[in-house]
C-alpha cells in the first residue's frame, strides 16, 4: 500500500472517530481490540518462520520477466531451487504475482507484489476502500455479513482462477502437500484474501500457511473472525515498529484486523536483528494498534524487517 497515502488517510480522519455517527453519510464504528501482554519472539522462530516468506515477498516486486526464469539477481539468489510455474502483472492494476514450487522446501509459493507508487494504477487499488461484499465464487464460506476493502478485493479477482488453478496443478504435478502464501503491504492484502480462497477449496490435507508483512486492513470484524475460524494460527501479519499502513484503513470505518499479529519493536543499525513480540487477540492495543500517526515512519514500511531484508520496488530494481 502506498504509504504517503496512508499517512494522509489517518492525519485526515483521525479526529473523525469523535464525531457522532453517521459522518458525511459513514456509518463510524470499532470492533474488536485486545489488551493481552505480548509474549517476546525467540530469534530461533524468527529464522524458522518469517525469512522464507519475506523472501518470497520481497523477490515479488521484482518484474516478471526476470521472475520466471528466477533470474532476479540477489532476490533470487537467496532462495535458490525455485521453479516459477506461472508469473504475471503489469506492475499497475495487477500487481506483480507468481506461483512457484520451493523445491528445498518441497511447498507450493504464492506470492503478491505491494503497491508500486509510482504507478497511479497500482495506488487506486488501495485508496478505494468502500466495503462490499464478500465474492461467493473466490470466498464460498463467507456470509452476508462479510464486508470487505473493494479495492483490495477487485485486485485479489484479477488473478485468483490463476492463482487457483496454478497451485492445484502443482499440487497434483509436485506431490507437494504445503501451500505457502505471502506478500507486503497491497500484496499482503490480496495474499490474505488468496490464503482465505485456497483454505475453502483445497483439500484439508493440504498445510496451507498465510505469513504476510505490512498488511492494511482488509474487512469488517465479520471478516477478521472468519479469518481467525478459517486459517487460525496458520495466518501471520507482521507488523514493523512505526509504520502506518497496518493502521488504515481506520478501525472506526468499521474494518478490522485478525488475530495473530507480530510487531517488530527495534531492528538493530545493520539491519540485521529484530526484536518480536506475539500479539494475542484482534487489534492488540500493545502491537501496532498502539502507533500515533505523528510518529509514522515510512522507512518502517519499507524495512529492513530482519536479516536485512526490505520490501518495495528499490529492493529489486530488476
Amino acid at each position: 500500500m502506498h504509504v504517503s497515502a496512508a499517512i494522509f488517510v489517518l492525519a485526515t480522519l483521525k479526529y473523525a472517530s469523535a464525531a457522532p455517527a453517521p459522518l458525511f453519510g459513514i456509518h463510524l464504528g470499532s470492533g474488536d481490540s485486545s489488551e493481552a501482554k505480548p509474549t517476546e519472539l525467540s530469534q530461533d522462530e524468527i529464522k524458522s518462520n518469517l525469512v522464507r516468506p519475506s523472501l518470497f515477498a520481497r523477490a515479488v516486486y521484482c518484474s516478471s520477466g526476470v521472475v520466471e526464469d528466477w533470474s532476479c539477481g540477489p532476490a533470487c539468489d537467496a532462495l535458490p531451487n525455485v521453479k516459477v510455474l506461472t508469473a504475471g502483472g503489469d506492475d499497475g492494476l495487477v500487481p506483480n504475482f507468481f506461483v512457484a514450487h520451493d523445491v528445498d522446501e518441497d511447498t507450493i509459493v504464492v506470492a503478491h507484489q505491494g503497491t508500486n507508487p509510482k504507478n497511479l494504477l497500482s495506488d487506486l487499488n488501495d485508496i478505494k476502500f468502500r466495503q462490499v461484499d464478500a465474492n461467493a465464487t473466490v470466498l464460498p464460506d463467507a456470509g452476508d455479513d462479510v464486508k470487505m476493502h473493494d479495492g483490495f478485493l477487485d485486485a485479489q479477482e484479477r488473478t485468483a482462477a490463476q492463482v487457483l488453478s496454478t497451485v492445484q496443478s502443482a499440487l497434483k504435478s509436485t506431490g507437494s502437500k504445503k501451500v505457502l502464501v505471502t506478500g507486503h503491504s497491497l500484496g499482503a492484502a490480496i495474499a490474505s484474501i488468496d490464503a482465505m480462497m485456497l483454505r475453502m477449496t483445497l483439500d484439508k490435507s493440504v498445510a496451507l500457511t498465510a505469513t504476510v508483512f505490512g498488511l492494511p486492513r482488509v474487512g469488517n470484524q465479520a471478516w477478521a473472525d472468519l479469518v481467525d475460524s478459517t486459517l487460525g494460527s496458520s495466518f501471520t501479519y507482521v507488523t514493523n515498529q512505526n509504520d502506518p499502513v497496518p493502521r488504515v484503513p481506520p478501525q472506526f470505518l468499521e474494518f478490522q484486523h485478525p488475530s495473530n499479529e507480530i510487531h517488530i519493536t527495534s531492528v538493530d543499525a545493520s539491519g540485521k536483528v529484530a526484536t518480536a513480540v506475539r500479539c494475542p487477540g484482534q487489534e492488540n492495543t500493545n502491537c501496532a494498534g498502539a502507533n500515533d500517526i505523528l510518529d509514522a515512519s515510512v522507512a518502517n514500511h519499507r524495512g529492513p524487517y530482519f536479516q536485512n531484508i526490505s520490501m518495495g520496488n528499490s529492493a529489486c530494481p530488476f
